[in-house]
């Protein structure tokens, strides 16, 4: 079974690699752009959609906010990008917002960054991939109908990419990432052409279509309510903008110019693809609505239930190329393939972010382990792990994942922001050099401006999502917090338990130690662990056995005898059939009659070679062991026995044999007597 699943592991992983080829892995900008960049270039696919869905609530005369709207998104984003090409420079090592906070704010707010980012990683892979099974269910029926299947299938499809390492992904994800980048601004300045040089109409599909208002007579306060929700909505463009900061140590050198440098790019590229599609769907009279079955008019009525809403890109991409298109069909399918990839940006921070959680202890240290591929497997596992379950209890519903979505990315935003004020602030009160304080105050201004347009956006998020959905994340986070505080105290607990005091004598031996060999009947395990227990020099050695059946431990005991095995056996009762609970009971009275023993319990096992047969076998040793683990003063010792199914004893001579010639284990404990000279017990 080993061989099996080791090749299986081969085939889907690829060969191991040493850790002095960790370097081999780091990535250029031309790579590490679609590596880290794929979340934030993919929210072009739906944050603009998602500004027009939640106007269209109000009617299609809402729509003339939309421009306004997505200016602001485009504030924050130029914002964001320029206050975290601070932060690669300040803080190159890979912690990004986790660390920035941690240094400036204290561990409270570290903890509350990494809480909200991990959140946000599992709902970014979530999101993306639902996102991109919506857009491949507009044209298979088979994926409309099973849609959280096929999105669990892939994320385990994009799971096993990423366990073959950073380097391998990157390439996997680069042709379509650019593809993507291609296609959708080819579209724009194709559709630029058609409307101011070429001087031709553009029409989406559902240009003549209606909306029927859900909400109506609007208040001014209700008015500007539902235009913050827009915004808060389209800020999702935003998510993925730190995964760059997070993942520094991932490029090559110069590490923080190069991650500076991609960052200036994907923000450029994100701004420009994002103010095109939007004005262009506005151009094209794009209607989508929250409910579009309903919702959505054709000729005076309601779509109904058979009502398939095209995504904004399609119906831009209809209106620019036409129906039907060979271009058309290219920007559908690139754009469900990124949006696939977008999850890619996780696989890769929330891995990182884990690591350097557990090397702080805040995590289990599994976590901090690379794997054969030098990539952080076990948080690369965990996070499809989560992403799986959100898609399976959400049924891969992007408008319900979306509800929870950006919270915590602009949490960690807002802290991060604040802690970089701080950063240049205490360095400004050392630095003297005037050319190096005018940078650090001009840096200081742009994450101050980052951190107070950052944090209303957050305040805008939380009033406008947290009764539809935000209220999650606003549980999930603290659960984290306090998950992590609590992983820490054990760790901490453990480290101080173990700590070598003043006062601790190294040379310190117990006075006796009593050596007990578990019995089930005579054959070459037992003599084996009977001749290892002898070998050990015990102050006193017995081998115990408990008498389940009668005639059974009536037939050990006359075995015993007739071999002539000089070690005592001592019977133990069992009136209930119990094994387990007798060899305790016994064990317990040694350590009550002398505590400063040590007991040494010796228990031959057999190993087997198939994994069924482990289901057959040693049960009772794997309990007991279990239960001695827990004893203080209890030293447990397994004593194996290789069958031939292990592959472990063919052509070789059986263990504590002089020489390779082979005789039974009597005579080997006679000739071992002759050796010491004296008869051990």
């Amino acid at each position: 079974m080993a061989k099996v699943t080791d090749l299986l592991k081969r085939v889907l992983v690829g060969r191991a690699l040493r850790s002095g080829q960790l370097h081999e892995q780091l990535l250029p900008k031309r790579i590490a752009l679609p590596v880290f960049a794929s979340d934030a270039l993919s929210s072009v696919a739906y944050a603009p959609q998602e500004i027009l869905v939640i106007l269209s609530l109000a009617g299609v005369s809402f729509y003339h906010y939309s421009p306004w709207v997505a200016i602001a998104v485009v504030i924050v984003m130029l914002t964001v990008v320029a206050s975290y090409r601070q932060n690669v420079h300040a803080y190159p090592s890979g912690g990004g917002d986790y660390e920035v906070a941690t240094t400036n704010l204290g561990k409270n707010a570290g903890l509350t960054v990494a809480s909200a980012l991990m959140v946000d990683y599992v709902l970014t892979v979530a999101v993306s991939v639902a996102n991109g099974v919506d857009y491949v269910g507009a044209t298979v029926p088979f994926v409309a109908e099973h849609k959280p299947t096929v999105a669990i299938v892939i994320v385990i499809l994009l799971t096993v990419v990423n366990l073959r390492g950073i380097r391998e992904s990157g390439f996997a994800f680069a042709i379509p990432t650019y593809a993507f980048m291609a296609a959708v601004i080819g579209m724009i300045v194709w559709g630029g052409i058609r409307l101011l040089v070429l001087d031709d109409d553009l029409k989406a599909p559902t240009a003549d279509y209606g909306i029927v208002a859900e909400q109506t007579n609007l208040t001014s306060f209700a008015a500007a309510f539902l235009i913050l929700r827009a915004f808060s909505s389209g800020c999702a463009a935003l998510t993925g903008v730190e995964a760059i900061s997070n993942g520094v140590p991932a490029f090559r050198k110069p590490k923080s110019k190069n991650a500076a440098t991609t960052l200036l790019m994907m923000g450029l590229v994100a701004i420009t693809m994002f103010g095109g599609i939007i004005a262009l769907g506005l151009v094209s009279g794009v209607k989508v609505s929250e409910h579009p079955a309903l919702d959505i008019l054709i000729d005076g009525k309601p779509a109904g239930e058979g009502y398939y809403q095209q995504p904004i890109i399609s119906q831009v991409a209809d209106a620019v190329f036409g129906s039907g298109s060979l271009l058309f069909v290219v920007i559908s399918a690139v754009t469900a393939l990124i949006l696939f990839l977008a999850a890619n940006t996780a696989f890769n921070g929330f891995p990182v972010l884990g690591s350097i959680l557990a090397q702080d202890r805040y995590l289990p240290r599994q976590l901090h382990t690379r794997g054969d591929r030098l990539a952080f497997s076990n948080g690369i596992v965990i996070l499809a792990l989560g992403a799986c379950l959100l898609l399976w209890g959400f049924q891969a519903d992007v408008s319900r994942l979306l509800n929870l979505y950006i919270v915590g990315v602009f949490v960690s935003f807002t802290l991060s922001q604040t802690g970089m004020v701080i950063h240049w602030t205490r360095h400004l009160k050392t630095e003297t050099d005037p050319r190096v304080r005018h940078q650090m105050h001009r840096s200081r201004t742009i994450n101050f401006f980052g951190g107070i347009m950052t944090g209303l956006v957050l305040i805008v998020v939380l009033l406008t999502k947290f009764l539809v959905g935000a209220w999650i994340v606003c549980i999930a986070m603290p659960i984290l917090f306090l998950m992590m505080k609590a992983i820490r105290r054990h760790y901490d607990n453990v480290a101080a338990e173990l700590e070598i005091t003043e006062d601790y004598e190294p040379s310190m031996l117990p006075a006796r130690n009593h050596a007990i060999v578990l019995v089930s009947k005579v054959h070459k395990p037992t003599m084996r662990a009977l001749a290892y227990a002898r070998a050990t020099r015990p102050s006193t050695l017995e081998a115990i056995t408990v008498g389940v059946e009668g005639d059974d431990a009536r037939r050990l005991q006359e075995e015993w005898e007739r071999r002539g095995i000089p070690v005592p056996l001592k019977m133990l009762d069992s009136p209930y059939r119990e094994i387990t609970q007798p060899v305790l009971d016994y064990v317990k009275t040694l350590r009550r009659r002398s505590p400063r023993d040590v007991i040494t319990v010796f228990i031959p096992e057999y190993v087997v070679g198939h994994w069924w047969e482990h289901l057959l076998h040693n049960q009772s040793a794997l309990r007991l062991k279990a239960r001695l683990l827990f004893k203080p003063g209890v030293m447990v010792t397994s004593v194996p026995w290789q069958l031939h199914s292990s592959d472990r004893l063919k052509g070789r001579p059986e263990p504590f044999a002089p020489g390779s010639v082979r005789r039974p284990w009597h005579q080997v404990i006679k000739d071992e007597e002759q050796l010491t000279g004296k008869n051990e017990r």
